[in-house]
């Protein structure tokens, strides 16, 4: 699955930007330190928009291509932000044999948004992940820690409502 660069507007702080070049100039010596940095940006940012790439291939002195093929390689980087509660619904077999497809389109409509984006108000995210080891309560998703099992697309409705979803 291509991971998708967000369409929301980009807003870092200063304070932010201060802390990732803190970490990029005490790792800047050492190119072999490139995706602790890009952890470490992730955790302040939450994710690793373009912007924050760019400050990091400058401040490591390694090519923003580089950068950008770590961040799109490995699942856990995201170059879009998560919501205040990040929804994932498992789309793996024994999932999606079980209707995850159908719960997953059912968000989607709800919230207005595809995999991974982020409604307007910062409020919710939507991701497809491949399995969460939870095969036995197929299909499954989690928001944010909480995990629900044995769904179907009708109670997709109420996990909405529960945190403060409202048509």
């Amino acid at each position: 699955m291509q991971k998708k660069i967000s369409t929301l507007p980009f807003k870092g702080t200063a304070e932010q930007e201060k802390k990732l070049m803190e970490v990029i100039n005490a790792s800047k010596h050492d190119k072999s330190l490139l995706m602790a940095v890009m952890q470490q940006a992730q955790d302040i940012y939450g994710y690793l928009p373009i912007e924050v790439q760019t400050m990091i291939a400058e401040g490591m002195e390694v090519p923003l291509e580089k950068v950008y093929g770590v961040a799109t390689f490995y699942a856990q980087f995201s170059l879009s932000p998560k919501g205040e509660y990040n929804i994932s619904v498992c789309l793996g077999t024994a999932c999606y044999v079980k209707g995850s497809g159908d719960i997953f389109d059912r968000f989607s409509e709800l919230l207005g948004i595809g995999a991974d984006e982020c409604t307007a108000d910062g409020k919710f995210s939507l991701t497809a992940c491949r399995c969460i080891g939870a095969c036995g309560l197929a299909p499954v998703l989690t928001v944010n820690e909480e995990v629900y099992g044995r769904l179907v697309k009708e109670d997709v409705d109420g996990i909405l409502e529960k945190y403060g979803f409202t048509k």
